[in-house]
């Protein structure tokens, strides 16, 4: 049974294709050194491949590429 939460995760290479096609809002989440996640940024997906998402920032513009092993993202 699915949550709303899950329907929030994008992790299927059409969760991204939908969320930067639609321009969703999404967070990026990364571990932190104590194994928590914590929000690292918020924006939208530029680009994604099989190994990263670029994320560009909804306040600064910047785009930083997150590993989709590592980080987690959810769309807002």
């Amino acid at each position: 049974m699915s949550t709303e939460r899950d329907l929030r995760q994008l992790y299927q290479d059409v969760h991204f294709f939908a969320a930067a096609l639609s321009e969703s809002l999404i967070s990026v989440w990364e571990e932190d050194p104590a194994g928590v996640y914590v929000e690292v940024e918020r924006g939208f997906i530029d680009r994604y491949t099989a190994d990263y998402v670029r994320v560009r920032n909804v306040e600064t513009g910047c785009r930083t590429y997150y590993s989709r092993d590592t980080a987690m993202f959810k769309r807002i």
